[in-house]
């Protein structure tokens, strides 16, 4: 046996004890609600809405964080985990700057994609569609009804630029907290209110038997929703 067999059956401790702590985890450990999709309502938002409320009562951590996907203008994509602003009759709302790397892709390409994952309940929400912004105003008010810590921030800028080291964020961290605590009506003027408006919305229902429940609301050209059951 040469030596490239020899590595390649003998993995290094660290990558044996990686696959050990890998092929150990479960998911769903729980019981997990029943879903009926025969009773789910016409409108995607109005089920968000309902799986929502119902993952802040089983605790899930942080259940208004999503990914948010997005690809440039040469179609090489990117995904990050942001939050939820808002979710009503116009999208599901985010923000940034607009001249982070997702600010300058959503201009390249304005679509999207988003995912909500909610292991306390074993659901997934899937979400693609056009982003549009909101007029900077919109952006404004939604910014100054977070909190100091949001403000300042966005006060900071530079998102995804080159930072030089960790003690440069400090020293415009710092003065972004006073500013902000001083002036918390401040303009920010990159920062950027998005919304998605969804041609496509998926609820996913895990099932410890693998029998999961997938139902999509796909919009039509007249703008209604159809739905429709994916087998898993």
């Amino acid at each position: 046996m040469d030596q490239g067999q020899q590595h390649a059956q003998d993995p290094q401790p660290r990558q044996t004890e990686f696959r050990r702590l890998l092929r150990e985890q479960r998911v769903w450990d729980i019981e997990l609600p029943g879903f009926d999709p025969g009773s789910a309502p016409a409108d995607p938002l109005a089920l968000f809405h309902d799986w929502f409320a119902e993952a802040v009562a089983a605790r899930q951590t942080e259940p208004h964080t999503m990914a948010l996907a997005t690809a440039d203008a040469a179609g090489h994509p990117d995904v990050r985990t942001v939050m939820l602003h808002d979710a009503d009759e116009h999208g599901w709302h985010f923000a940034t700057h607009a001249g982070s790397r997702k600010g300058r892709q959503l201009a390249e390409r304005p679509e999207a994609a988003l995912h909500f994952y909610w292991p306390a309940r074993g659901r997934q929400i899937r979400l693609r569609g056009r982003v549009t912004t909101a007029p900077p105003a919109a952006a404004l008010a939604d910014l100054h009804a977070r909190s100091t810590g949001a403000l300042a921030a966005a006060l900071v800028g530079h998102q995804s630029e080159v930072l030089d080291s960790p003690a440069e964020l400090a020293r415009a961290s710092e003065a972004a907290w006073q500013y902000a605590r001083s002036n918390p009506a401040a303009d920010v003027p990159t920062w950027t209110l998005y919304a998605l408006a969804p041609d496509e919305v998926e609820f996913f229902q895990g099932d410890a038997r693998r029998r999961h429940i997938r139902l999509t609301y796909a919009r039509t050209a007249e703008g209604d929703w159809q739905r429709t059951l994916l087998w898993p």
